[in-house]
C-alpha cells in the first residue's frame, strides 16, 4: 500500500487529521484511504472488495471513504495519477 509522502490536506468533506495514517487504513467500521501530498496531486487507487469486482478510484489528497470496512479489503496506489 504505497502512499506519497507529504503533509496531508484534506478533500471537500474531509476533515485533515494528523491521526489518519497515509494510505489504506480502517476504523471499526469504515474504510478509507488517506492520500498524503503537499502537491495537490490527484492518484488511482485500487480497491479491493470482497465477493465484488476490484475497482480503480481517483482520490484527491486528504482522506476517501471507500466503504463499509466489511466489505473493503483494501486499497493501493496504482503509481498514475489521474
Amino acid at each position: 500500500m504505497l502512499a506519497t509522502a507529504g503533509t496531508a490536506t484534506a478533500t471537500a468533506g474531509a476533515a485533515p487529521s494528523h491521526r489518519d495514517p497515509c494510505g489504506f487504513y480502517e476504523t471499526g467500521s469504515d474504510a478509507y484511504y488517506n492520500h498524503c501530498t503537499s502537491d495537490g496531486s490527484r492518484i488511482v487507487i485500487l480497491v479491493r472488495v470482497a465477493w465484488a469486482p476490484d475497482y480503480e478510484r481517483c482520490v484527491a489528497p486528504g482522506r476517501t471513504w471507500l466503504g463499509s470496512a466489511d466489505k473493503i479489503q483494501g486499497a493501493e496506489y496504482t503509481g498514475r495519477l489521474c
